[in-house]
């Protein structure tokens, strides 16, 4: 399996991401990073937005085609459908509901089993989240150390509104799909558009 493992902070600072959206803590550098070049092409501009998306949900290349040519045959403006499919990935839908600190850890404990989608456990990080499904903390791994934790912590982020979550069961619901202003950092998804269309 491929496996991104640039630094997150540094890359965070090339693309204009917060590190807040990547579920760190902000760094106290004021300006960091060297000078920058003051205007960018219109091509650069649209590759940045397509890395800002493939590297905030730790998506690779081959993947994130996949998805777009998925969003472009379904009805519907591209761009958004873009980013409500891939916001639907299961590792996406466990860090949004709180269970785990970043997106990347979601992968993690994804790809371990320890999550049940309507009480089959699943796997796999890209599978998709439809209305209805009921995310868990499987039996067995609600009783580990880091669950039992994750419980008692206060400091439970709030799930977004077309998810559900129960702190005290450790499960969500998908209520609905996610719409453009349920996304939680700024993207023009217009820019991704006109890359794939030429």
């Amino acid at each position: 399996m491929a496996k991104n493992t640039q630094p997150v902070l540094k890359r965070c600072r090339t693309l204009g991401v917060s590190p807040a959206v990547m579920g760190y803590a902000k760094t106290s550098k004021k300006n960091p990073g060297g000078q920058r070049r003051a205007k960018k092409s219109e091509y650069a501009m649209q590759l940045t937005e397509k890395q800002k998306v493939k590297f905030v949900y730790g998506i690779l290349e081959k993947q994130f085609r996949a998805y777009y040519a998925k969003a472009s045959a379904a009805e519907g403006n591209t761009g958004e459908v873009l980013l409500s499919l891939i916001e639907r990935r299961l590792d996406n839908v466990v860090y949004r509901l709180g269970f785990a600190n970043t997106r990347r850890q979601a992968r993690q404990l994804v790809n371990h089993g320890h999550f049940t989608v309507n009480g089959k456990r699943v796997n796999i990080p890209s599978y998709m989240v439809r209305t209805g499904d009921v995310v868990a903390v499987s039996e067995k791994s609600a009783q580990t150390a880091f669950f039992k934790k994750l419980k008692e912590d206060d400091a439970f982020v709030a799930a977004p509104k077309w998810l559900d979550r129960d702190k005290n069961t450790l499960q969500g619901k998908v209520l609905a799909l996610p719409a453009r202003d349920d996304i939680d950092f700024e993207i023009a998804e217009h820019l991704i558009v006109e890359l794939y269309s030429k």
